[in-house]
């Protein structure tokens, strides 16, 4: 506790990359992915129900598998190994990108599905048209949208297998959260573990008050 009292200045600046990283990261998804879920939602195609039942299996994905995935392909064997990206915040960044790309992807559809169908059918049958219709449901669901990148922040502040595998855990560079607690306990620093764990636990609280307001908004 005394080392986030006292502003710890290597405490502060893990936290402040590992905050930056995730932010960063789930700004990306939700351009990339809210976009996706709601062409998925607003579309009927073939296979539709299989999609689903893959978006939501990727949930739980492990994060050491994300990270594997992501180091095959920006090591320097791989195809992407020229760029240099391996142990930078910019692979760290791009593994949480594609970790929590389901998590927003799936939740933005279960959003927009809890949307009272007469939305779209009064929009509709007053002369909307079918993009502004669109623009109407996603409006109604826009608390439910947020709560889904609200959840994606908090799974990407807090994994540990692509930071580890990607980032290399390099100090006042890539280190994290995570990263730091698994090398420091090994270390036998409790004290900074535990300064670092209470402010992933005070930041977990936070998303989970944050998710709960939304929620109440939302009824």
């Amino acid at each position: 506790m005394e080392l986030i009292v006292s502003l710890d200045p290597e405490v502060m600046q893990i936290a402040g990359r590992s905050m930056m990283l995730a932010a960063v990261s789930c700004c990306i998804a939700t351009l990339l992915f809210l976009p996706l879920g709601s062409i998925i939602h607003f579309n009927q195609f073939h296979g539709k129900r299989v999609v689903l039942n893959v978006i939501q299996t990727l949930y739980s994905v492990p994060t050491v598998a994300v990270g594997l995935f992501v180091f095959v392909f920006i090591s320097n064997a791989g195809p992407f190994g020229s760029l240099g990206l391996l142990f930078t915040p910019a692979a760290i960044i791009i593994g949480q990108v594609i970790l929590i790309a389901p998590v927003i992807t799936g939740l933005t559809i279960s959003a927009l599905s809890g949307v009272d169908r007469a939305v779209n059918e009064t929009a509709v049958s007053l002369g909307a048209s079918r993009t502004q219709a669109m623009v109407l449901v996603t409006r109604e669901a826009r608390f439910a949208i947020l709560a889904a990148l609200t959840m994606g922040f908090g799974r990407a502040v807090s994994e540990v297998g692509v930071s580890l595998m990607v980032g290399g855990n390099i100090r006042g560079f890539t280190r994290t959260f995570t990263t730091a607690i698994s090398l420091e306990t090994s270390r036998g620093d409790l004290e900074l573990s535990l300064a670092l764990g209470m402010i992933l636990v005070f930041l977990a609280l936070g998303v989970n008050i944050i998710m709960n307001q939304i929620q109440h908004r939302k009824e």
